[in-house]
């Protein structure tokens, strides 16, 4: 009998580092540990009650549990388009222009496809979120790291990838995308205009679609940024954004395409053979939190501030170093010399303080000194972890 095996591009990836630890850690809890989690970026507030409320009321509408259109309701493109324009000065067309997705996380899947073919290469940050390679390799991509560095303020050097380019140790030609996201995870190093400038520069001169991963930027961050804010950017860029960090909607998973009506096009063959659109009611209710006032993230990021405080007071307490200026929902730090090894220590702290940290090496080689502290636990837990720590060290 013929043996059943995977497809070979099983063997490119791993489970997700965060679905074999949250097993662990649900083993650990179901004999009593207690673990605080400070590992994932799961917002744990909710969405604004009206938010809620309109969910319920959609809801219960006969009309909305059908097949939904699989570029979005035209009240979700449009509130889109809308949040752009108010809070990015970004104009977008909704009709062509945008396109809702089941989280923005399948968006890199859907992009991947739409531009990838076998063999071509694709530029992913060191350190960076995982699914940027992951999803290259599925589809069966030439990955070409690029490092990011606390001293480069954990920009991409350009430049560097050029010298490489020019020595013949890289081929830039060859490369169909490449992504970045700023405000940055896991670093909170936070984005620029002239660091967009540079980057849509770079991608013209190459023909490189910059892939532009923006979820974080409206938390503790003063000034929301895209980088479809510069100029002739959408010639050659995409950008998804997500209402999971924006708004506390992990879980309803809603986030977005933008980017000019021809990558769109594209990008929606795949999406349209792989999913069927998104609950009315949900659409809708998204549409009333994009139409949120300057308090709904004032009033965010006030707790995000008072955690953050704590958050600063465990890396102190583990002797790491730490960038205050940092934004977003995760504090980056640096281990100390007397650290041999990052996950030593993670381990240690969740062994010994029953406290889940993030160690740096999942997002990269050049992640492997440090750790990540989530900000998405009530003050009360994070002071309690601090307290569980301390105890420790």
């Amino acid at each position: 009998m013929r043996e059943i095996s995977p497809a070979n591009r099983i063997s490119e990836v791993s489970e997700y580092y965060f679905s074999v630890k949250l097993r662990e850690i649900a083993q650990m809890n179901a004999e009593g540990a207690d673990v605080i989690n400070l590992g994932i970026g799961s917002p744990d507030l909710p969405p604004a009650e009206e938010v809620v409320s309109t969910l319920g009321e959609e809801a219960a509408r006969e009309t909305s549990h059908g097949y939904q259109p699989y570029i979005g309701i035209p009240e979700l493109r449009n509130a889109f388009s809308a949040w752009y324009r108010r809070w990015y000065g970004v104009e977008l067309d909704p009709a062509s222009e945008i396109l809702p997705l089941i989280g923005s996380k399948e968006g890199i899947m859907h992009i991947s496809m739409a531009f990838v073919n076998e063999g071509d290469a694709v530029l992913v940050p060191n350190p960076g979120y995982p699914t940027y390679t992951s999803v290259s390799r599925l589809v069966g991509a030439k990955i070409i790291p690029y490092d990011l560095s606390a001293e480069n303020n954990w920009e991409p050097d350009l430049e560097a990838l050029e010298a490489q380019h020019a020595a013949g140790e890289i081929d830039l030609n060859s490369v169909k995308l490449l992504w970045c996201n700023y405000p940055n995870m896991p670093t909170g190093a936070n984005g620029s205009i002239p660091l967009f400038e540079r980057l849509v520069a770079f991608g013209r001169k190459y023909n490189i679609i910059i892939c532009h991963d923006n979820p974080y930027s409206f938390i503790l961050n003063d000034k929301p940024l895209s980088i479809l804010m510069v100029e002739g950017a959408k010639d050659i860029c995409i950008e998804l954004n997500s209402m999971s960090k924006s708004h506390n909607m992990p879980g309803w998973r809603i986030g977005m395409i933008a980017a000019n009506a021809t990558f769109i096009s594209w990008i929606l063959k795949v999406k349209s053979n792989i999913d069927s659109g998104m609950y009315r009611a949900m659409q809708l209710a998204a549409v009333k939190a994009l139409d949120a006032e300057a308090g709904w993230y004032e009033g965010n990021n006030a707790n995000y501030a008072s955690r953050r405080h704590v958050a600063e007071e465990i890396m102190d307490a583990l002797g790491c170093t730490y960038d205050k200026k940092q934004v977003g929902m995760f504090l980056w730090g640096r281990i100390p010399d007397s650290c041999n090894d990052v996950e030593d220590l993670t381990e240690r702290v969740l062994h010994e303080a029953r406290v889940f940290i993030t160690p740096g090496f999942i997002f990269g080689t050049n992640g492997k000194r440090y750790i990540r502290i989530s900000l998405c636990a009530k003050e009360e837990k994070l002071a309690e972890a601090l307290e569980r720590i301390k105890n420790i060290m």
